[in-house]
């Protein structure tokens, strides 16, 4: 819907809603550098999960090539991110 200012300018409408606790999720790549220990102990400390998590998420982004690893609110995914960025490992975080 659009908006017909005074002076014949049409505006689309907008509205001030925000949406607040949408989940966002880190999704880590695949690469060749890191060993599936490494991978495998940064996501215990990011995430705060048992080995079996850990192992069989490091595994899914060795078979699929990426995987979800961490669904949350924006701020813990910038942390859980930027605990697994600090060996260099590859994220993003998406909505």
């Amino acid at each position: 819907m659009s908006l017909e200012k005074p002076d014949g300018i049409i505006e689309p409408e907008t509205t001030d809603e925000t949406i607040i606790g949408l989940p966002y999720k880190v999704i880590l790549f695949n690469d060749d550098v890191h060993s599936f220990d490494e991978v495998i102990n940064q996501l215990i400390i990011a995430i705060k999960c048992s080995f079996e998590i850990a192992r069989s998420l490091t595994f899914e982004v060795h078979v699929k090539g990426k995987a979800v690893v961490f669904t949350g609110g924006l701020t813990e995914c910038l942390k859980v991110s930027s605990i697994l960025e600090e060996i260099a490992l590859h994220t993003q975080i998406v909505s």
